[in-house]
């Protein structure tokens, strides 16, 4: 009788593949990098839609952010991961799993924006009455124009939606992260529809199948690791006990440091896990302090 490996025993694959949605285009290759440090390698070719994940339990999809939750509500993709900003465009009833607290260059959340010509007098949303307004988000602005009692025609934007101010609309509804191409377009944002990260969602009759959602809720849980260790770093040093005391009280640690005893009984060992931001600063006081082999380590994930 063949014995399973360890990998197999632990990995208990799936009967069928789980058609995993991929967003394609801007948030691509941020999300390629996230997987990867979650444990999930993508690899993809320029012209290939069908990237290799080195998972047998997951068939890789690359799909417009805009047409993902359809494809995963109607059941041509299992699940997959797209922004909150296109489910609720779109309307269709999937399951959320999670939110992903990452964007195309940075951490912070997307933004559409309602943004005018920096000279303009249009200052509220109020001011949109009657006005000529371009956007992707159509349904989305719709909504949050009638919340506003505001009424104006709003017409479908293919792309380069900026530089439709103000000779083809007086407004623009966009996607931003940080608002530098509107300011280098000369626009002024005036207020948010929406703030957007990307989010898993999950098809309703995969959810309810309790070994998919297992594995679901797996790699949800790996995924949110990388995202908490992303600017964490880990920090091991060796510590005289005369000093353990007054040191552990300068260390801001994601909790108490781990501390265990060296062959030295005068020294011990201290690891703890900190914000990358700090350890510049950090470091020269633990050396002041007499700590010794200080070793900074990247980390891939933190599990809470």
């Amino acid at each position: 009788m063949e014995i399973p490996t360890v990998w197999q025993a632990l990995a208990m694959p799936l009967k069928t593949p789980l058609r995993f949605g991929l967003p394609k285009g801007s948030l691509e290759q941020s999300t390629i990098e996230l997987l990867g440090r979650a444990g999930f390698k993508v690899q993809t070719s320029s012209r290939g839609y069908k990237p290799y994940i080195n998972d047998p339990d997951l068939d890789g999809r690359l799909v417009r952010p805009q047409e993902m939750s359809r494809y995963v509500a109607q059941g041509f993709l299992d699940f997959g991961i797209t922004g909150k900003d296109w489910i609720q465009e779109s309307g269709h009833k999937v399951e959320v799993l999670c939110d992903l607290a990452y964007s195309k260059a940075t951490s912070l959340p997307a933004r559409w924006v309602v943004a005018v010509p920096e000279n303009s007098s249009m200052m509220t949303i109020k001011d949109l009455q009657g006005k000529r307004i371009a956007t992707e988000l159509v349904q989305t602005t719709k909504r949050y124009l009638a919340e506003h009692n505001v009424t104006a025609e709003i017409e479908f934007s293919w792309g380069a939606t900026e530089v439709k101010v103000p000779e083809l609309v007086d407004a623009i509804v966009d996607l931003t992260e940080t608002g530098s191409s509107l300011r280098a377009n000369k626009l002024r944002i005036i207020d948010t529809i929406i703030e957007s990260y990307p989010q898993l969602i999950v098809n309703t009759e995969v959810f309810a199948d309790p070994e998919k959602r297992k594995k679901l809720e797996n790699i949800k849980l790996l995924l949110i690791g990388a995202l908490n260790a992303r600017e964490k770093v880990g920090l091991k040093m060796n510590v005289p006990k005369a000093v353990l005391e007054k040191l552990s009280a300068t260390l801001p640690a994601l909790r108490n440091p781990t501390i265990s005893q060296l062959a030295d009984p005068n020294w011990t060992a201290v690891e703890i896990i900190i914000d990358e931001a700090v350890v510049r600063d950090l470091i020269p006081r633990l050396k002041d302090l007499g700590a010794e082999g200080i070793i900074e380590y990247p980390l891939n994930k933190v599990v809470y």
